[in-house]
């Protein structure tokens, strides 16, 4: 049997990224993707409307790319949603453009979903990038129903090969995360009213409640620059974690348990931050902490999700 024709047998891989400007870095990323051992991807990548840097600079220097150029900002799971349309693969591998992956990285990804049908969503290990081995991501014990918050497993240990392992985890991260294509046509498309933080959290108890298993796979991995988007210590970043937070409880959570978790939330965290942010006399994110909030006395439709046919 041919090289060519085993090549051809291994499912079709189509790899995800949404940039904001950072087209060197996203260059890094593709650069990194050049060296990949699997042999059937496609690349997409979406430039949701970078209002600074020209993205047809990444179609020049990686003419086997499909650039998709957004009239606007979609968000991430948005600009994302834009791809998975035109994606043709079994597989869709969504990966942050602030991103650098070991050139055998996806096998072992693939490999659980082909021997693993109710297998829905799985992330490899994540490091973080420029470090000697230091782990942001191993899996995760999930969204705290009480305080909203999620705890990843392995975080800032040295990474010795202590979670070289592949196990169920509660949710998967954003920064690398694999779904079957079938599943996102049962489960629903990532859901966009997020815009930044959380959906990828959303979407995998969207993908479990339709009956599918959520996967670490320690054996793969990628390396993160992590906040490259949208900086460490944003403004931006304070209004959409605040938001999103309580978006999460009110899409997620139910009865007693959802009123107990949005209490905490608007009589313990809240305060607690804007009190951290006055100290500090960081003015303007006080104001984008308190904005989060007044974004759910408006009438959203927060349970909508988006299905696609096939």
């Amino acid at each position: 049997m041919s090289d060519q024709k085993v090549d051809m047998e291994r499912p079709l891989v189509s790899i995800v990224s949404v940039i904001y400007n950072q087209v060197e870095i996203t260059c890094a990323m593709l650069t990194s993707l050049r060296k990949l051992t699997y042999p059937n991807i496609e690349v997409f990548v979406v430039d949701n409307d970078s209002p600074l840097e020209d993205s047809s600079v990444i179609k020049k220097r990686f003419p086997e790319v499909h650039l998709i150029e957004s009239e606007e900002n979609l968000g991430f799971a948005g600009g994302n949603n834009l791809a998975v349309r035109q994606a043709k693969g079994k597989y869709v591998l969504f990966l942050n453009n602030d991103t650098e992956v070991d050139a055998g990285f996806l096998e072992p990804l693939v490999e659980l979903f082909e021997n693993n049908p109710t297998a829905g969503v799985a992330s490899p290990k994540i490091i973080y990038y420029g470090t000697e081995g230091i782990i942001q991501y191993a899996g995760c014990t999930g969204i705290n129903h009480w305080t909203g918050r999620g705890s990843a497993i392995g975080s800032k240990e040295k990474d010795q090969g202590q979670y070289n392992d592949l196990r169920l985890t509660d949710l998967a991260n954003g920064a690398a995360m694999m779904v079957p294509m079938e599943v996102i046509h049962k489960a629903g498309l990532m859901p966009e009213q997020y815009f930044l933080y959380y959906e990828e959290h959303d979407w995998c108890e969207m993908i479990k409640r339709a009956g599918y298993s959520c996967h670490y796979v320690g054996t793969s991995t990628i390396y993160h620059k992590e906040s490259m988007s949208v900086g460490k210590g944003s403004v931006l970043k304070t209004y959409y974690l605040n938001r999103n937070r309580l978006l999460f409880m009110r899409r997620n959570l139910k009865g007693w348990q959802q009123w107990v978790s949005i209490l905490f939330f608007l009589l313990v965290a809240i305060p607690k931050n804007t009190l951290m942010f006055g100290l500090q006399r960081q003015w303007k994110h006080v104001d984008a902490l308190w904005r989060g909030v007044r974004w759910h006395l408006s009438r959203q439709n927060i349970h909508q999700n988006i299905f696609i046919t096939r």
